[in-house]
This record gives structure tokens, C-alpha cells and sequence, in this order.
């Protein structure tokens, strides 16, 4: 009965398993009594001509509108996020769709028997491994799920766990009908297991594009680019889009707003340190009505206002602090106890060098840029200075490279290590991590926590705020179309910015979801207008610049230049083929001969390079390079080999597995793995391709 209260919670569970490697799960839940769209038509689209109601469309949708409000409680369901999941929605439905033609085309159901032999098989579907395992263990709890089968009330539970054990099943039967190969060779999977556990000592001669010479050195005429575009336009089908520039009024809380949610919260402070139900009065009074009884360290604080919650007079339980301003909102906290918070935490500053560890010039560059760094550290140069100059994080180098408090488990693993074991005021570093390379300043450590309940208030623009904000774009706007759109923003200073191109129900970049912006969009002409646009983050102008019906991306400069960088990457990496080509030739050639004979050129030796990840100790990651390493044959120099950054030279010298390394169970353990990845891959495939030629229609408003 846990187990299915469990599942009732969650609401009830619907997954459409499409494909791990692919669509990966489908969840959507049902949801609560939600009123609907309007529209002039009862139709969403059209799939392959097949007519999709909008109650179905809108089913769907409410279940994820209910989905993201259980997993976001407290949280608004703004324009922008509505429309995120309205694509969701849109999506899931043809998704559906297009899987339903196909079970009808191979003739693919399925007998009751079927789905019982599957819930009693030792591997059952996924939904019932997830809800009926032994965490433990990992194998199956018979006894709860008998009982959650058995139990009356969980009938209707029960019957939506069955249709996701049914649509599960029924994929894996498709998967099975497009399968072309029932087999994997044994070359196959020694192939498999040798590089995966194998170890490759080799040196190489890494040469980077740049050695063909300089960008003008090859010249693309226009026809190559209009050639390369004509070869490559399947690959630019896009839907309608449309671009525009914009002029932004933003909503921002005035110093007044920001008073007046803090008096607000004054005003209620006494009563909130009476002996009031914290529960009750937290749940009528803040914005965040989850605020009972948690627990919080400094890390769920910005500095400042951790500095205010956890200094020596306030850290007492029984204590009110606040209101205190943090990250846009107000918060009251009334301290109950005073506990060690889970683990410790730290704070830090650090300067972000970010680089690409592939290309050799890249790492040169940055090891000799915080070479320099730490020289000026130690000449004294504060290292807030040198973090806004030079990190690459700009998010904290305006405040000094400082990140805040963070617990072990909020940073990479390679930084925290890196501060948890150092002490404060010491400097480390450089460590790197995907990030780049960091320069890290250990400010301090902190082990304390509070148990407390709050009241949080959002500095929200006041309506007087609201209303001066669409005086501002209104006054613009009309001066806009008298005088031009350019010139007005030349007069009032203000900034002209670009979308990139977008869909009907796409976010538009740099706007995000907005609805009334695409509205405009497809209905206006190029060059048309728009009213003032308002929506929660402030108000736009927008002015057409561009409209594709096409069906493909239009040739336009951006892609021209696209296409002529790709086509003169190509003609280098023709020529360095060929240089290279020419300098293995020949008797007695060596990499520290070729070395010799061409200066600028430098050999790499690594040891431990490995397949799995695509890694050079000392080097970085080149997946190209360490694919080619894993397939020469050692003691032997190669011709050229493409790498991430052109093309390289190599000698392999060793290829050892590691002691001990049982061949037989590992190959074993690969093959059905090896089977179900061609298995997926084809169905990935081929599901891609039916989504690509499908007739989708879309009428939504």
C-alpha cells in the first residue's frame, strides 16, 4: 500500500518509453481541473493528416502544467514558462502520434498473458524496477508489488501502471522489427573490450590547421559557398522563423518598491515572533510557503545576508532576524535552533581562465596567463584586481572573483577538492576543471546551521513603477514612428538589440518564451512596428527585420560565413594531409626527424591514454586523436591522422590491459549490451527519420 500512496502522490504516472538513447522517458501526469485554451478551431494540428483535437493536446498539457507545479511548489507559472510547456505538450502529442502509426504498420499488439509473464519475469518493465526495487539490493520486492496488485484501492492506480508496462512493451516489439541484425560478431566485441580497458603509451606530432597557412591563403568564391549550401540544404530545414531588433524597457523594483516590502514586513514581525502556528501564518504570508521548520547554512544565503543571519548577537534560537534583503526578495527568519550543518562549507574567490585543452597553442597561452597572474599576486596586486581583469567568469569577477559560500557538492569535484583542502587566506591553484583553469583564494570555513521557519517577500515593481516603465516604451514607440526607429533610440541613448531567428513556439533569443512577441512576429510584415509589447520582465518595442517561409535557413550573411569558414577548414585540412603525407616518406623517418626539419613542430609522449574518454595525460581531450591511437598498430609511424584541431603524426609504442583483466566475463558482459545499442541506435535512427518526413501542421494559436 506504501508503495502505490507513493506512486498516487506523484500523481498517476504515465510513460511512453520511446527510446533511452533517444527520447529517453515521456512523463506526464494527470492533472488538476485546468479551464483550457481558447481558439477559433477544436483542432491542434494535423499529424500525417490525422486530425489532433485540442482536448487531447490540452490534456496533456495540463498534466505537465500539474507536473511542474508539484515539482516547483510556490512557483509562478509565468507567460514564459507556460510556453515552455506548451511545446512540451505540442511535442508529446506528435511523439505519440507518430508511435501509434508505427505500431499499426508493423501490426504490433499485445495479449494480456504477455503483460503478467512481464511483470512476473525476473527483468520486468521499467516502471516496476523503479517502484519495486530493494534499494538495497537492487532486486525486485515481490511481496509489495503483489500487495499493491492485490489491494482494491489501488484499482485505478493499477490500470494506468499497466497501460506504461503496455506501451513499453510494445516498443520493445518494434525495436525487435526493425532490428536488421539479431547478432554482434565476436570481432565485434573483442574490438569493444580491447579498447575500452586498453592503455596506449604513444608520442605524436599534433600540426593544427594553421600550419597550411593563413585564412587568405585560401580564398572560397561564391560559388564554392552556394555549392556547399545546395550539397548540405537538407541539413538547414528549419520551420518558419522570423527576426527583429528590439528596444527593452525593463521592470526593475525601485528603491520605493523595495521599501515597501520591507515595511510590510516589519509591520508583521512582532506578530511572527509571538506564539503564532508557524505554519499557518507562513503558508498565508510569504511567497515561498515552504518555508517550515528547514534548515540552512550560509550557503543558502548571499554573503551579506548570511554575514546578518548567523553574526554572534542574532545565532540564538528564539531570535527574529530580519527583514533582510537577499537576491530580490525580503526575508524574515525566526531562529529555532542552532545545529552543525550537514557538512562543512567554504567561500571563495577565483579567476576563470577558460581555454581548449585540444589545442596545444590554447594551453601554452593560459599556463603563461596565470604564470603571470600569480607573479602579480606576489608583487602584491589584490587579487579582486586581478580577478575583474582577467576571469573569464564574469559573473563573479564584478564582485572580485568572490562565488559565495558553497557546500562540497555545489562546485565541480576538482575545485572543491581544491578549496576543502586548502586553509584560508591561502591561494591554490591552478586547478583545472571543465570550466578552464582556476586561480582559487580561499576566504574561509564555516560548520554552522540553523533550524528555522521564514517569511519571504518578492521585491515586485509597484504599479506606479509599472505604469512609468509603459510611459517610457510608449513615449519611444510613437517617437518611433514618426522619426524612424534608429534614429528615436540615437535620441533617447537607448540600445538597439537583436533576436536570433525563431519559430512560432520557440524562445526568442536573447527574449526568451514570449507569446505576444511571436504573435507580432507572424503577422507583421518586414519592417512593420510592434504596439508596445508588455510582459513580466519589462516592456519591448520590436521593429521586423526578417521573415523565412522557406523551409530551409535562408543563405544569408551569417551563414555564408559560416560555410566559408567550414569550406576553408577543409582546404587546409587538405594541404596538411598532404605535408604530412610527404614528411613520413621515405626510409629511417623518425618523429624527432621530422621535428628537426620543421621548426615549430614539437612531439608529444603520454602515457595511460585512454579510450573511454578520449584523454591525453598532459595534452588534454582529442576523441578524434585517441580514436585513431586506439586502431594503429604499435612500433609503427603513421600517416596523418585527423584530430579535434587538424592533424597529427603517431607512434604508438605500447597497448597493454591491465593485470588480471578477465577477457571472457568482460566480453560476456558486453555482448548483450553491444546488441541493444544497435538495437536502440536503429530505432533512433529510423524514429528520426519518420519525425523528419512526417506532415505536422500545427494550428494552435
Amino acid at each position: 500500500m506504501a508503495v502505490m500512496s507513493s506512486l498516487r502522490d506523484k500523481t498517476h504516472i504515465i510513460l511512453y518509453t520511446l527510446l533511452a538513447a533517444f527520447l529517453a522517458l515521456i512523463v506526464f501526469e494527470w492533472g488538476m481541473n485546468f479551464s483550457g485554451f481558447t481558439g477559433k478551431t477544436n483542432q491542434a494540428g494535423k499529424i500525417n493528416g490525422k486530425s489532433i483535437p485540442f482536448s487531447q493536446y490540452d490534456e496533456v498539457y495540463k498534466e505537465y502544467t500539474e507536473n511542474f507545479r508539484r515539482s516547483n511548489p510556490g512557483a509562478e507559472v509565468t507567460p514564459e514558462t507556460e510556453l515552455g510547456l506548451q511545446e512540451q505538450a505540442w511535442n508529446t502529442v506528435v511523439d505519440q502520434t507518430l508511435l501509434e502509426e508505427q505500431f499499426e504498420k508493423f501490426s504490433i499488439g499485445l495479449q494480456d498473458q504477455e503483460v503478467v509473464e512481464a511483470l512476473d519475469s525476473p527483468n520486468p518493465p521499467l516502471v516496476i524496477r523503479q517502484n519495486f526495487s530493494d534499494p538495497t539490493t537492487g532486486a525486485i520486492d515481490r511481496k509489495k508489488l503483489e500487495s499493491a496488485r492485490r489491494d482494491p484501492h489501488n484499482k485505478e492506480l493499477w490500470l494506468q501502471v499497466e497501460k506504461i508496462v503496455r506501451r513499453e512493451l510494445k516498443i520493445n516489439k518494434l525495436i525487435r522489427a526493425l532490428q536488421t541484425l539479431d547478432h554482434v560478431t565476436d570481432r565485434e566485441i573483442s574490438d569493444i573490450v580491447s579498447r575500452q580497458y586498453s592503455r596506449f603509451t604513444a608520442s605524436f606530432i599534433p600540426v593544427s590547421f594553421s600550419f597550411a597557412g593563413t585564412d587568405s591563403s585560401f580564398p572560397v568564391k561564391e560559388e564554392e559557398v552556394k555549392k556547399y549550401y545546395d550539397e548540405h540544404k537538407e541539413l538547414l530545414k528549419q520551420v518558419p522563423s522570423r527576426k527583429a531588433d528590439f528596444v527593452f524597457f525593463p521592470l526593475t523594483p525601485s528603491s520605493k518598491d523595495s521599501i515597501a516590502v520591507r515595511t510590510e514586513l516589519e509591520t508583521i514581525r512582532t506578530e511572527f515572533a509571538g506564539p503564532v502556528n508557524d505554519a499557518d501564518y507562513v503558508k498565508v504570508q510569504s511567497d515561498r510557503p515552504t518555508g517550515i521548520n528547514v534548515t540552512y547554512s550560509r550557503a543558502d544565503f548571499s554573503p551579506s545576508a548570511g554575514e546578518a543571519v548567523f553574526s554572534s548577537s542574532n545565532l540564538k534560537p528564539g531570535t527574529i532576524v530580519g527583514p533582510i534583503a537577499d537576491r530580490g526578495e525580503y526575508r524574515l527568519i525566526k531562529i529555532k535552533q542552532i545545529t552543525p550543518s550537514a557538512q562543512p562549507i567554504a567561500r571563495a574567490s577565483h579567476i576563470l581562465l577558460r581555454f581548449n585543452p585540444a589545442s596545444r597553442e590554447d594551453v601554452q597561452k593560459v599556463r603563461e596567463l596565470s604564470m603571470f597572474i600569480f607573479k602579480q599576486l606576489q608583487a602584491g596586486v589584490p587579487f579582486d584586481v586581478l580577478a575583474k581583469k582577467y576571469s573569464a567568469d564574469i559573473a563573479s569577477a564584478v564582485n572580485g572573483g568572490d562565488v559565495g559560500w558553497f557546500s562540497k557538492d555545489r562546485m565541480v569535484p576538482e575545485f572543491s577538492a581544491a578549496v576543502f583542502n586548502a586553509r584560508p587566506g591561502s591561494i591554490v591553484g591552478p586547478v583545472q576543471t571543465q570550466f578552464g583553469l582556476h586561480i582559487i583564494k580561499v576566504t574561509s570555513f564555516d560548520q554552522s546551521a540553523i533550524v528555522c521557519s521564514e517569511i519571504v517577500r518578492k521585491i515586485k515593481p509597484s504599479t506606479e513603477t509599472v505604469d512609468s516603465g509603459r510611459r517610457l516604451a510608449m513615449g519611444f514607440q510613437i517617437n518611433a514612428k514618426e522619426k524612424g526607429f534608429d534614429k528615436s533610440a540615437a535620441t533617447g541613448k537607448l540600445t538597439i538589440e537583436k533576436t536570433a531567428e525563431f519559430g512560432r513556439h520557440m524562445p526568442v533569443a536573447p527574449i526568451g518564451y514570449s507569446e505576444k512577441v511571436t504573435a507580432f512576429a507572424f503577422k507583421a510584415a518586414e519592417g512593420d512596428l510592434s504596439d508596445v509589447i508588455e510582459t513580466e520582465k519589462g516592456f519591448y518595442v520590436m521593429r521586423l527585420t526578417g521573415k523565412n517561409d522557406t523551409g530551409y535557413h535562408i543563405l544569408d550573411k551569417e551563414l555564408k560565413a559560416k560555410i566559408t569558414a567550414e569550406l576553408i577548414r577543409e582546404k587546409k585540412g587538405a594541404v596538411l594531409e598532404k605535408k604530412l603525407a610527404v614528411m613520413v616518406k621515405g626510409p629511417g623517418v623518425t618523429l624527432e626527424k621530422i621535428v628537426a626539419a620543421n621548426p615549430g613542430l614539437h612531439i608529444v609522449t603520454a602515457e595511460d591514454i585512454r579510450w573511454s574518454d578520449g584523454f591525453i595525460p598532459g595534452y588534454g581531450v582529442d576523441r578524434p586523436l585517441v580514436e585513431a591511437i586506439s586502431g594503429l598498430d604499435s612500433g609503427k609511424l603513421s600517416l596523418p591522422v585527423k584530430t579535434s584541431d587538424g592533424y597529427a603524426l603517431v607512434l604508438v609504442s605500447k597497448k597493454a590491459l591491465p593485470a588480471g583483466l578477465d577477457l571472457k566475463v568482460e566480453k560476456a558482459g558486453v555482448a548483450p549490451q553491444l546488441l541493444r545499442a544497435k538495437q536502440e541506435q536503429l530505432f533512433a535512427e529510423y524514429f528520426a527519420s519518420v519525425r523528419k518526413n512526417a506532415k505536422i501542421e500545427d494550428f494552435r494559436p
